[in-house]
């Protein structure tokens, strides 16, 4: 290990190639890589992360949003094109009132995982 970095460094020229191979049988295709990155760059923003956790407990109006995190309708709809462009959030009409949700029980999963794993110690 590296003293000034503290990072570990493997010195060893030995290429593991059972290993390798099975990882590389077990990796998921390309396409599916890159669908998962872009994923967590849309979960990736604080104003997205906020509003997918309000709909994670309830399904809101933009204008309940846009209270709810201080915020103007506008940003909040922007916002809510994205989430709903990356298949995470749904919506409903209700005469001219729009209300949003969660997609999916997936997305909830995340959610709380993700909550899971920055709470524990």
């Amino acid at each position: 290990m590296s003293s000034e970095k503290n990072i570990a460094v493997c010195d060893c020229t030995v290429i593991h190639e059972e290993t390798v191979n099975k990882v590389r049988e077990g990796m998921p295709e390309e396409g599916v890589l890159e669908r998962s990155a872009d994923f967590f760059k849309v979960v990736g923003d604080r104003t997205r992360i906020r509003i997918l956790h309000a709909l994670f407990l309830s399904e809101m109006c933009v204008c309940d949003i846009a209270v709810l995190l201080d915020m103007n309708q506008s940003a909040i709809s922007h916002q809510l094109r994205v989430l709903k462009q990356s298949g995470l959030v749904k919506y409903r009409r209700e005469g001219k009132i729009v209300f949003y949700s969660l997609d999916d029980e997936h997305v909830m999963n995340i959610l709380d995982q993700g909550l899971v794993h920055v709470s524990h110690n």
